[in-house]
């Protein structure tokens, strides 16, 4: 109950001012045009049925094709195994099919869709292609942008297939899901810009949520998170992802991120 309250409070007091640069979903906007982009997400989950946390770090390349359809592909690493190794892949597409422009504000709609391949053990009931199970995910995301306030809602449709080699997805297991999430983002500094290299401090509440197709098990999760970017380029993310309910099994479903990417402008003109 504490938590609602808190989320209420902060959401309230999110007026009409944010950034649309999410930590743990995509808004329907794009990076720009001909620039290169490199991320490393990484995150530190605690486990749930045994001791320790389950370390995951994700770098990530991505491409300004044009201003309405960007590229991503990512390689998963894992401390599962007790070590950190390679587990898989993805590749991710998203395209902007429409936008309206206004002063101080706009709108957006993008379709997107992931393939990953993963060779890790298949080891809970929720479906995650970044970096748990092999299979695909397509979606649409629509972000709206008031003044410096940024509203993102997504859902998608999310299929599980066998993992490599030998990693047989479960039969006693729901094989897809659909997956929904609402983000908000303020941009609480600077308060006046003045220069392009003023540092922004944007404050983030995301929930997610999935339900399994076939038999309805389902979690949502918060994620408060602070954003902090620099120069206009650089970006660094810190965050808390937590269970608010939860009807399936999950190994280890709260834990924190740590953020960075860095993106270089007109690359290809």
């Amino acid at each position: 109950m504490k938590i609602f309250i808190f989320s209420f409070t902060l959401l309230i007091s999110f007026s009409l001012n944010a950034q649309e640069l999410f930590v743990v979903t995509e808004p329907a906007s794009n990076m720009p045009s001909g620039s290169i982009g490199v991320r490393l997400t990484q995150s530190a989950f605690k486990e749930k049925y045994e001791d320790g946390y389950s370390y995951h770090s994700m770098p990530e390349l991505m491409w300004g094709v044009n201003k309405n359809i960007m590229i991503h592909a990512t390689t998963f690493l894992s401390s599962r195994s007790n070590k950190l190794i390679n587990e898989g892949y993805s590749l991710y597409s998203k395209w902007r099919f429409y936008s309206v422009d206004d002063f101080h504000s706009h709108f957006r709609l993008a379709a997107y869709g992931r393939v990953s391949v993963n060779n890790s053990d298949i080891h809970q009931e929720q479906i995650e292609i970044m970096g748990h199970n092999s299979g695909y995910e397509t979606g649409i995301v629509a972000t709206q942008l008031l003044n410096k306030v940024a509203i993102s809602t997504s859902i998608s449709f999310e299929k599980a297939l066998d993992n490599t080699p030998n990693n047989k997805f479960p039969t006693t297991q729901g094989n897809s899901a659909t997956n929904y999430s609402l983000s908000f983002g303020k941009l609480m500094l600077p308060k006046v810009y003045t220069n392009y290299k003023q540092t922004n401090m944007n404050l983030m509440l995301e929930f997610l949520g999935q339900t399994i197709n076939s038999n309805g098990k389902s979690y949502i999760d918060i994620v408060p998170s602070i954003q902090f970017i620099f120069n206009s380029q650089s970006r660094l993310d810190i965050a808390y992802r937590g269970e608010l309910m939860s009807s399936m099994f999950r190994t280890a479903p709260n834990g924190i991120y740590l953020n960075f990417e860095y993106t270089l402008f007109n690359v290809f003109k």
